[in-house]
Order: C-alpha cells, then sequence, then structure tokens
C-alpha cells in the first residue's frame, strides 16, 4: 500500500513538472525566456524521466535551429518555391531559397538527449519521430541518417513487435504505416536524387514486412513513374494495387497518366 501510494505521488510530482513547462512553452517557445530554469529543477528532481528528456531536446533543437536565405541552382528546394527570384547579367533567373541552418554543438546537445529518451521509452513513438524529423531538417537534402533512423525504426517494429504508443494511446496497425508513410512523403518532397533513394528503399522496406499493402506499392510505382521515367515498371506495381484495391484512386489515376503518354508517343 505503501509502495502504491509512493509511485503515485512520484508520478504526480513529475506530472506538475510537464504541465509547468508545457505552459511556459505555450507562451513563450520551446527555448524561451523560463523554459531552461523549469527543465533544470524538473531533471534534478526527475533525472529520468523521458518527458523531460524530451523536453530538453526540444530546447536544443529549437536553440540549435535558425534560418537563412540562401542562393540555390534550383527550381524548388527541399520541396519549396523560392522566396526571391533576381535576374543575373544574362537575363537568367536567380533563386533563393529559406534554408534551415544549425549551430552544430547544440544539435549534437538535442540527439543526446532524445536519444536518452528513446532508449527510456523505446516504444513510445513520438521519441523516435522527434529524432527522424530533427536528422531530416539537419541533412535537408541527403538525409542520409534520417533514413538509416527510419530503418532502425521499420527494423524494430518487424523483430520486437511493440505495442507502440503515441500521446498515451497504442497505436493500430494501420496509423504505424501511416506515420511511416508521412516521412516517405517528406523525402519524396525534398526531390533530391539521395531522398527519392531513401523513399524507394524505406517503400521497399515496409513492403517486405507487408507485401500487401497499397500505401508502399503505390510509392513504389511513383517511384519508376517519376523518378526513373520507368513507365512499364511503374505500370506493374499499380496494377499490383488494384489488384488488391480496384478502387484505388491513386494508382488509377496514375495508369491512365501513363496510358496518355503512351498514345501521344505513338
Amino acid at each position: 500500500m505503501l509502495l502504491a501510494l509512493s509511485l503515485c505521488s512520484y508520478a504526480q510530482d513529475a506530472a506538475r513538472f510537464k504541465d509547468k513547462y508545457e505552459r511556459q512553452v505555450r507562451s513563450v517557445g520551446a527555448d524561451g525566456v523560463g523554459v531552461e530554469y523549469i527543465l533544470d529543477k524538473w531533471e534534478e528532481a526527475f533525472p529520468d524521466d523521458p518527458d523531460m528528456l524530451e523536453g530538453r531536446y526540444s530546447y536544443y533543437f529549437a536553440k540549435s535551429r535558425s534560418e537563412e536565405v540562401q542562393k540555390v541552382d534550383a527550381v524548388k528546394y527541399l520541396g519549396s518555391k523560392p522566396v526571391l527570384t533576381l535576374k543575373d547579367s544574362l537575363g537568367r533567373n536567380v533563386n533563393y531559397f529559406t534554408v534551415p541552418v544549425f549551430n552544430d554543438s547544440l544539435f549534437r546537445m538535442s540527439q543526446k538527449y532524445i536519444d536518452r529518451a528513446i532508449e527510456t521509452a523505446p516504444d513510445v513513438l513520438m521519441y523516435r519521430f522527434d529524432k527522424i524529423s530533427a536528422l531530416a531538417a539537419y541533412e535537408k537534402d541527403s538525409p542520409d541518417m534520417a533514413a538509416t533512423a527510419m530503418l532502425d525504426l521499420i527494423d524494430y517494429d518487424a523483430k520486437a513487435h511493440p505495442k507502440w504508443l503515441f500521446e498515451g494511446g497504442e497505436v493500430s496497425r494501420e496509423d504505424f504505416e501511416a506515420a511511416v508513410q508521412e516521412y516517405c512523403y517528406l523525402f519524396y518532397k525534398t526531390g533530391s536524387a539521395n531522398s527519392y533513394e531513401s523513399f524507394r528503399i524505406l517503400s521497399e522496406r515496409m513492403l517486405k514486412a507487408n507485401p500487401k499493402s497499397t500505401l508502399f506499392l503505390n510509392n513504389l510505382g511513383a517511384y519508376w513513374q517519376v523518378v526513373k521515367r520507368d513507365d512499364k515498371k511503374a505500370s506493374k506495381y499499380y496494377r499490383k494495387v488494384l489488384k488488391l484495391n480496384p478502387g484505388d484512386g491513386t494508382a488509377t489515376a496514375n495508369l491512365a497518366i501513363i496510358e496518355k503518354n503512351k498514345q501521344k508517343k505513338k
């Protein structure tokens, strides 16, 4: 009885720190005035609380990140249009984009804390997504570490079959696949050679676990259609989708585009 009361009191005290921290973040942002003070007190009282560790991650990640407007020789960069376009002396467009830049030492601190949160609570999906999102932002158009972290997540899911938790609730199989798809889409939208390959590799890995997933079959169809310009190979994936789900709108629409292009060539 005493142990139960002690544990209940411990949880309530930790929850009070979390509530105070979240109120301050809503007011001033993840790295605003007073946030570090609350985190210091929280860590002093509960050094292994994964929510505190995530708060530390958020603080250092926000501190590490800023933005610059940079010239990039592209029509789109990281999936976005330029914020400014000027003309050079020859009348050619010169595009400028808003680009995230990072303080490396502060970014490493953020990763140290989120890694501890994952180690402490390996089945809380949010902590893993925090890490992957941070790496993707840090790496920009070459998301190698982010893709590796995603593959680690998929492999852990396949081997350990954890009961994933997100915001206190259990994550369904469909929701897990939809979450992975969000990162696949992020890599696809980034539009670089490296990010396209990450998109393909992740989609293939998910299909290995679930060969009947229309989400990832459509992804591979898009890869071969848009990235590799191989309509024949893309069509095979879209037809597999329609065998599984004859009403799939994505596969139907993309096959119609492929057929229209074929008629034009004739």
